[in-house]
């Protein structure tokens, strides 16, 4: 181009020179032009993207609140022994958590979220009692299809529960329900202290086992108390029925 531009007259050499000029000039505004609707194409996607994901977030947000609710709703059934009413309501939770399950396919930072760990531990926690009153056996994280993290942590909270129940029990004069309660309570604890890398890998369940010791012997203490007055009640009753059956035999005999 150079040799061409050369051997070209002055005049020749100006326009070509201009020309050449408004090519490139040309050429590099078309250019930008093409990069710059290429990049706003993907900022758009990227926004779309992001504005929908919003939208799955909140509606998520939406139903671990409402499965929350509804598992502490079936923790109070089952301390009234509505059972079959508890075990709807975890049903109904257990079809919120699909839903997770579904919308973590395109986004599963969401499954590992805060108000989700909450919710399945409150799942965890309902459904764990309710087994545990109903059929008398534990029931495992598999089963529940929630992580085992979640599971553990629910075992402590259980045992919070279980004293509830417990002191329900002393108040009907049901002494054996009361410590059924107290041996389940202890067996949680037992197994739970038992798994020591748990403590590392599960954050803020040595805060529960520790809550959970003084839980269990505040119930020890509630338990011995009401045998030991149950005891002493009987014994009384014993001796005012033979009281008065030696008064009757006096009475006769006179």
């Amino acid at each position: 181009m150079v040799y061409v531009l050369m051997n070209l007259n002055r005049s020749l050499q100006k326009s070509a020179i201009t020309l050449l000029s408004l090519f490139e000039a040309s050429f590099w505004k078309r250019l930008l032009v093409v990069n710059d609707v290429s990049l706003k194409s993907i900022l758009d996607k990227i926004q779309e993207e992001l504005r929908r994901r919003e939208e799955v977030q909140e509606e998520v947000q939406k139903d671990m609140r409402r499965a929350t609710r509804l598992s502490k709703q079936a923790i109070l059934f089952t301390h009234q022994e509505r059972f079959e009413d508890a075990r709807k309501l975890l049903n109904e939770a257990g079809e919120l958590f699909a839903k997770l399950r579904e919308a973590s396919k395109d986004y599963p930072d969401l499954f590992y979220s805060g108000l989700a760990n909450a919710a399945f531990e409150e799942y965890s926690e309902a459904h764990t009692l309710l087994v545990l009153i109903e059929e008398d056996r534990f029931i495992g994280p598999e089963e529940l299809d929630v992580p085992v993290v979640s599971y553990a942590l629910a075992l402590g909270d259980v045992i919070g529960e279980l004293r509830r129940r417990a002191l329900d029990s002393l108040r009907k004069g049901n002494v054996e329900t009361a410590e059924k309660c107290l041996e389940t309570m202890d067996h949680i604890y037992s197994e739970l202290t038992a798994m020591d890398d748990a403590y590392i890998l599960v954050h803020g369940l040595r805060r529960k086992c520790d809550v959970a010791r003084h839980i269990i012997e505040t119930t020890r203490g509630d338990v011995t108390i009401e045998i030991r007055r149950s005891s002493l009640e009987r014994s009384i009753q014993k001796l005012e029925k033979t009281v008065e059956k030696k008064r009757k035999v006096r009475k006769t005999k006179a």
